[in-house]
Parts: structure tokens; sequence; C-alpha cells
């Protein structure tokens, strides 16, 4: 429904009309709208997309490690995104010729199913690592070709170790043998997927003597979900356990402070209601009746509360009270 315009606005709209001057018109600014689609939605949630960020985030450094050491040039290798989209849309994005180890997980679990996943190296980070592999300064030259045999030989060393890399970030969640099982460089005919399934595509920037691209890891969706299916319920519980813990000892530590905090304890005899005018003239062997039988029980306050009651007698030769009850409050 439209806003309803306030007297004065009104006035002052007709002023500036009449001035000359012309009304100024505001609009709302236009709500932002998400597409989403629904023949894909998404499977995954924060909690596991922020598991997978740590995951990677621990894969690029020890990937940074391994380049460096290999090529002996500075090597940075960064976690760009996490994705969630349809491998027809990773694929496409492809050249045709394209540097595609297939990694078999090694899953230690029998009710995980087999999973492949594509560890994809850009044609610019290829072609640099093998001019430094080779002998060169590490320079990329753009070429539109497939790769050679002997291209191929020199990567499938350092694909492997890539995909032996992945053990140890993924070692605390599940067990694990990831290996290459095969290199692939025309992306087109790659069939470990299909092209309307749902994946994961993890973007690392790497950065080699100054030439930037990216390395892509393809997860299926299918089998991520089975994968951290078995580790994030663990996670969960493990996290109940620690704030259990946590609640325990903070539970303690409130008990060791008010331990030694001091009450006072008062033992009620009796209660009885008087005026000021019999207050006043209260004289030395008064009596004042407290309405109590003197065998009952004498009520114990700790700090003004009614705690518990008990027997008035003696103990070393000093009044006391044995605690009979406890008041329930």
């Amino acid at each position: 429904m439209a806003d309803v315009l306030t007297q004065a606005q009104i006035d002052e709209m007709l002023r500036n009309v009449a001035a000359g001057a012309a009304p100024v018109v505001t609009q709302k600014e236009e709500e932002k709208i998400k597409e989403y689609d629904f023949r894909a939605p998404k499977k995954f949630t924060k909690e596991q997309i922020k598991v997978l960020d740590s995951i990677f985030e621990n894969y690029a450094r020890l990937m940074s490690s391994y380049l460096t050491g290999l090529l002996r040039l500075y090597c940075r290798v960064t976690l760009v995104s996490i994705e969630e989209q349809r491998y027809s849309e990773f694929n496409n994005a492809l050249p045709d010729y394209v540097m595609m180890g297939m990694v078999d997980m090694g899953i230690v679990n029998d009710e995980v199913s087999e999973t492949n996943v594509i560890v994809q190296v850009s044609n610019a980070i290829t072609y640099t690592m093998i001019d430094r592999l080779l002998g060169g300064k590490g320079e990329y030259r753009d070429v539109n070709r497939d790769f050679t045999e002997i291209e191929i030989t020199i990567m499938n060393d350092v694909m492997a170790s890539l995909a032996k890399l992945l053990q140890e970030p993924w070692s605390m969640h599940i067990e694990l043998n990831p290996k290459l099982i095969g290199i692939e460089t025309n992306s087109r005919v790659v069939q470990t997927i299909g092209h309307e399934d749902t994946v994961i595509i993890v973007a690392l920037e790497v950065e080699i003597n100054g030439v930037k691209s990216v390395v892509s890891v393809c997860i299926p969706a299918i089998n991520l979900d089975e994968i951290m299916g078995k580790f994030i319920p663990r996670y969960s519980s493990t996290k109940r356990k620690t704030d259990a813990n946590r609640e325990a000892e903070r539970r303690d530590s409130i008990m060791t402070g008010i331990s030694t905090t001091d009450l006072d304890i008062t033992a009620v005899l009796g209660e009885i209601n008087l005026d000021l005018y019999e207050v006043l003239t209260l004289q030395v062997n008064d009596v004042i009746p407290l309405g109590k039988n003197i065998n009952s029980n004498v009520q114990v306050r700790v700090g003004g509360k009614l705690w518990c009651d008990g027997k008035m007698g003696t103990y070393n030769n000093k009044k006391a009270i044995m605690i009979d009850n406890f008041i329930q409050n």
C-alpha cells in the first residue's frame, strides 16, 4: 500500500509548486533479490562449508611449502572460494586442453562409497612449472595445444604429490589414503562425474614467479555428503562434551567462590506480635508467651531464610541446636 502523506507534507508540496520548484519525489531503494536455482538446491550448510574452509586452508599451506621446495621459487597459495555448482558449469569454463588429475580419495570406511575427485591445474601454472623443472626460469608462454608425453610425465609426479597432500588436512576428520589414478588433458571426455551432478569447487590461487592462476579441486556433492556425515556428528558430540566440561568447571569455580562467604545463622525460638504500647511498658520479670510448646522444634534461618529446624540443647556448656529436618523451599 502506498504511503499516506501528512497535511504538513501536502502543504509543503503546494508551496513548492506555487514557487515554481519541482516537487521532490523520493523512491524506495529496490530490494535486492538473490537468485535461487530450485533445480539444483544447495546441499551444504554454513557449518559444513566452514569445516571445508578449515581443511583447504591447511591444504593451501601444504601446497605452498611443497611447490616452493620443488621449484626453488617462492610460491604463494591461498584459498579463494568454495562454491557449490553443477559440474557442467565447471567443465564448460575450462579450455579444451587442461591438466586434470583424477584422484581416488581412498576413504577407509565401508559406509562411504568410492570417492574420486578432480584436481585441475590451470595451463598458466602447468607451463610455468614445466619450464622451471626443465631448467628454465619459470616463465609462462601462452600456447594452445595438447600436452606432450614428456610434459605429462613430468606433471604426473607433481599431481601425485598434490593428491597425497590431501591426506593430512582430512586426517583430523576421517581416515583416507588419496592417490593419483590418472591424468586427463581433454576436459570434454571426463566421465567420472555426470554433467548435471552437483559438485563443490574449491578454488586455490597460486602465484609462482609473478604468474597468478588457479588450482581447482572438484568434489562430487553426493560423496562429500557421505564423508561429512561421518565426522560432523562426531564433531558436534565432541563440542557438546567440551561444553559440558566447561559448564562443570564453571560450577566448581562458583562453588569455590561462595564456600568461604560469611552468612548469619539465627535460631528462632518463636515469634509474636506486640503493639508499641506493650513494648514500651515492658518491665523486668514480665513474661511474653510465644504460643509454642516448650518441646517443639526451633527454626534455624540462614541469611534470613528458613533453612532447617531442630532441638535446642547444650554442647560443651554452650547453647546449641541439633538439626532434625531440612526445609525444602
